[in-house]
């Protein structure tokens, strides 16, 4: 078992900055100066999910991304020989398995390592030989955590959605233990535990004061907040909220 992370770290997605871009496919909002901003309100690291059907991210911004970012790169990707191809090449600090579908508004739970256990653990072997840090995206199911062991994937991340979606506070209660049980297990076992999907200002906090939380990734509740407040400041906020659940 790791030692507990002693503080929590921020991950800030700007997919959406490329979202409001490609929907009438001008030259702005850069997402460049989203990393800017984001760096500027303290964020820990950009996450970027580059999909196969390029609704918002494109290989010309994680190529700009990486020049200019003072933090690390994070980048989901969809575990297909493609994208662990692009992902050797282009060396980010840290990679993210994550189930995509192409009819999908936004990922739609956790990946299902169980099924595809010998891809993965081939997929993990491959980038942990390009020294890239790989975290596999999954439910808190602990026969899932299991299988990313087996994969020896050296990090999880959590999908927080239903936790996030739940509609009543007995099955938020109900999914937020799941969490805490899953992030429990996964830290004796000596993962790095991360969390995300769905997360925002106002659910936030029961997460990011669970103990063994290393880093969240969070993007559309931070781009949202942003229209109004803008980025730097929104990630700044985001930022202090999750800080304080850990003094």
């Amino acid at each position: 078992m790791t030692d507990l992370p002693e503080r929590i770290l921020l991950g800030v997605n700007i997919d959406h900055v490329a979202t409001l871009r490609q929907a009438r496919h001008t030259r702005y909002p850069d997402p460049i100066e989203a990393v800017y901003a984001a760096e500027n309100g303290g964020a820990d690291g950009i996450t970027v999910h580059l999909r196969e059907d390029r609704r918002h991210i494109q290989e010309r911004d994680v190529t700009l991304i990486q020049e200019v970012l003072l933090t690390k790169l994070n980048l989901e990707m969809a575990v297909t020989d493609a994208k662990l191809l692009y992902a050797e090449k282009i060396r980010p600090t840290h990679c993210c398995f994550v189930p995509e579908k192409r009819q999908e508004l936004t990922t739609e739970g956790g990946l299902d390592v169980i099924s595809e256990e010998s891809k993965i653990k081939e997929a993990c072997k491959r980038l942990a030989e390009a020294d890239i840090d790989v975290s596999i995206f999954i439910d808190p199911d602990l026969k899932q955590i299991e299988a990313a062991i087996r994969c020896q994937a050296p990090t999880i991340e959590i999908h927080t959605g239903s936790y996030a979606d739940a509609k009543t506070k007995h099955q938020r209660d109900i999914e937020l233990q799941r969490i805490i049980k899953a992030a429990e297990f996964a830290h004796q076992a000596g993962l790095v535990v991360n969390g995300g999907h769905g997360l925002n200002y106002q659910n936030v906090q029961a997460i990011a004061c669970i103990p063994e939380m290393n880093e969240l990734n969070i993007g559309h509740g931070i781009i949202a907040r942003a229209i109004f407040m803008g980025l730097e400041n929104a990630v700044r906020e985001m930022k202090q909220l999750m800080m304080a659940e850990r003094l």
